[in-house]
């Protein structure tokens, strides 16, 4: 991502003293940085949270444990930090587990044809929509982001060096793109970053597409206004939503759901939980059951601990554990994505009492699928 860069646009891109390097002989051969943010938890919480990117090795460097290295001074300042939790998006599905990464939340892309998109006559109208002129977007988009964040679980910060990297990467695409907001000037409550793909050929093309970059919508009638904008696009015979939630109710609202395809579901964010008692004592339950809980985490030792988590908060205890589960596990169940019951057949929760698992995702419930919507 920094390749091609001088060192002003670089500075942009990094928050100072978050960025670690490793060197063998005076060289730079790996880097990983992260970004001080907000992660918003199941029940509306907001705890500390470091975001984390630009995990690299050069190849003639790599297998010789330089990336283990890096991951684990990470964790280490992240613990001294007081962070909560670290999250990432993974280029290799293989790798982050072994430092306690789990898989937290999915996204779903979702390919429209607009011709058979007509709209449910129940469904509601949404508000105004007009688009933003380009010198515009990067003063006003962040804004509405920051005015409207929404209590979704999985929901992170957009820090201003997101923001930079960006503008950065759309302004120095040779493709037009294009952002439309919902709401009155000033205040509004949503947007949609969008392109136009294959232009070159759209003279005499059937299948003229847009791909919708960024849609933040946080709330139904914001959804509605910018979905319906989308869909009456002049010219456009196909929409590609690159990343909605798995609980995104498109085809739903649609006459006839075909019109509307979910071409892939794929790992969205992989969380490591640094604090697990803060982890769990933020978070919201569901119900009034209880399950005991014992955790491991062989990378921050103080991390290994048991938890009693009822409907009203978990908090440390010294109870015999009913169900054991790595630190990679617990980030996969914490904002609610992926259940308990699962975790055990992969082996990667076990349970002294068959019942505590149905107890566990009792309490581990949500209402929303966890989901961030963006990459870092």
């Amino acid at each position: 991502d920094l390749a091609g860069l001088g060192p002003g646009q670089i500075a942009t891109l990094l928050e100072p003293g978050r960025t670690v390097g490793a060197f063998v002989d005076g060289q730079l051969v790996g880097t990983a940085d992260a970004v001080t943010s907000g992660l918003t938890l199941p029940g509306g919480s907001i705890v500390g949270h470091a975001a984390v990117t630009h995990v690299g090795v050069l190849p003639s460097f790599t297998r010789t444990g330089i990336a283990t290295d890096l991951m684990r001074h990470q964790l280490s300042d992240f613990a001294a930090r007081g962070e909560t939790v670290a999250t990432l998006r993974a280029s290799e599905a293989t790798i982050y587990e072994r430092y306690g990464y789990g898989v937290a939340s999915s996204s779903q892309s979702i390919e429209v044809h607009t011709a058979r998109a007509e709209l449910r006559p129940g469904v509601g109208a949404g508000g105004p929509v007009h688009l933003l002129d380009a010198e515009r977007v990067w003063d006003v988009l962040p804004r509405i982001y920051t005015d409207n964040r929404p209590s979704r679980p999985g929901t992170i910060d957009r820090p201003d060096v997101w923001w930079h990297g960006v503008r950065l990467r759309t302004e120095s695409s040779p493709q037009p793109w294009y952002v439309a907001v919902h709401g009155k000037p000033g205040s509004e409550t949503g947007f949609v970053r969008y392109r136009p793909i294959d232009t070159d050929k759209w003279f005499i093309s059937d299948q003229r597409t847009i791909v919708v970059e960024d849609f933040f919508a946080p709330d139904t009638h914001t959804y509605l206004g910018l979905l319906r904008f989308l869909l009456g696009l002049d010219l456009i015979d196909r929409v590609m939503f690159w990343m909605m939630p798995v609980d995104d109710p498109l085809p739903s609202l649609l006459l006839d759901r075909r019109a509307a395809r979910v071409t892939s579901t794929h790992d969205e964010t992989w969380l490591r939980v640094i604090d697990v008692e803060k982890a769990l004592s933020a978070r919201q339950y569901e119900g009034d059951g209880e399950v005991i809980v014992a955790v491991d985490d062989p990378l921050l030792s103080d991390n290994s601990i048991t938890v009693a988590i009822t409907g009203s908060g978990a908090e440390q205890t010294d109870r015999l554990p009913q169900l054991n589960v790595g630190v990679a596990g617990l980030g996969a169940v914490l904002l609610g994505g992926e259940t308990w019951r699962s975790l055990a057949v992969a082996g990667l929760a076990r349970a002294e009492d068959p019942a505590a698992l149905a107890a566990a995702d009792r309490l581990f419930a949500v209402r929303e699928a966890p989901h961030a919507g963006f990459f870092f």
